[in-house]
């Protein structure tokens, strides 16, 4: 494996390139995001976070599904919106409570499409979709969603406070297969059970009242090394990452693996002492976690492979998402 190739591919990676506008509408909130003075997390985590008392923060996030995907498979457009929801929620260390949609299509059948995938992904997560909005009349296909969860204030897992000498863990369930008609998802949840795919939402739960990790995202667009990008920028952090300490599935090559969207993946950073507890309690429902490298102060993010070391992201002049942790 060629390092400088391959950080060529990732850096120009449309699921890493589209998050580079996120910056230009966020900075038009910045002055009101906290309006209300009740915002603990705003831009740049999975999820937003409100305190509403009695030591509980309400937890809120939204996804709009890749027009690429919608365009793939509408049915798995629907399923995928749930998934990448609840996902959200799980990375906080949070227990999701329902959900909301918009669906835009003129076309009767890419609606219910879009339904069945839907209420397939509801039964498989056990979070109810409660409500939403339907334009019968645009002229595209689009599917938007959004989603509430709960999760205690001294138990949330936020993606801003990696801090120096971190473990980092990267935990993907790599027992899975690739979406026949999306190969950039890695789908590890329809076959299996709701039971097991509900417990490995519920052990961050785990993991964050445990306060086994300091921080945490799950694995999406960007893939692997570009979720954990995102981290390190939020953090004010850099990192050295070991390529071949990620797990991965062997039927896949390791560009691809990078680019992939798993159903079950969490990019994580924990103290030395508590990253073993960790590791341990994701094997249980079926994820394969590993330390892969350390946080370190220089803000660089560098990726090994045998003898080879270069530079993914030096954050002083490369963005992803253009977000600290300054609004947070």
């Amino acid at each position: 494996m060629d390092l400088t190739t391959l950080i060529d591919s990732l850096r120009n990676f449309e699921g890493i390139t589209r998050k580079n506008h996120i910056k230009d509408v966020t900075d038009i909130l910045k002055d009101t995001y906290n309006i209300a003075g009740k915002t603990i997390l705003s831009f740049g985590d999975d999820a937003s976070a409100i305190d509403i008392g009695d030591g509980k923060l309400a937890l809120l996030a939204a996804d709009g599904m890749w027009g690429k995907l919608m365009e793939a498979d509408p049915y798995w457009a629907g399923y995928c919106s749930v998934l990448v929801n609840v996902n959200d929620i799980a990375a906080m260390g949070g227990k999701p409570i329902g959900m909301t949609n918009v669906i835009s299509t003129p076309d009767d059948e890419i609606c219910h499409q879009i339904m069945e995938g839907i209420n397939d992904g509801v039964k498989k997560f056990g979070v109810p979709m409660v409500g939403g909005h339907l334009h019968p009349d645009t002229p595209y296909n689009a599917l938007d969603v959004s989603i509430t969860g709960i999760v205690g204030k001294d138990e949330i897992i936020t993606s801003c406070d990696a801090n120096i000498g971190d473990e980092i863990i990267v935990a993907i369930d790599i027992d899975g297969q690739l979406h026949p008609k999306f190969n950039l998802n890695w789908d590890t949840t329809t076959m299996k059970s709701s039971k097991l795919v509900q417990a490995q939402i519920d052990v961050m739960n785990m993991i964050g009242r445990k306060k086994l990790v300091t921080s945490g995202k799950d694995i999406s667009n960007p893939g692997t090394l570009g979720t954990l990008g995102m981290l390190l920028e939020t953090s004010g952090v850099g990192a050295t990452v070991e390529i071949e300490k990620i797990p991965r599935n062997e039927t896949v090559d390791w560009e691809q693996w990078l680019k992939l969207y798993p159903g079950a993946g969490f990019v994580l950073t924990a103290r030395s002492k508590t990253a073993p507890e960790c590791i341990e309690l994701l094997k249980e429902v079926n994820i394969t976690a590993a330390v892969v490298g350390n946080i370190i102060e220089e803000r660089k993010f560098y990726i090994t492979h045998k003898n080879q070391k270069e530079v993914l992201f030096d954050f002083k002049k490369d963005g992803i998402t253009g977000i600290n942790d300054e609004l947070s």
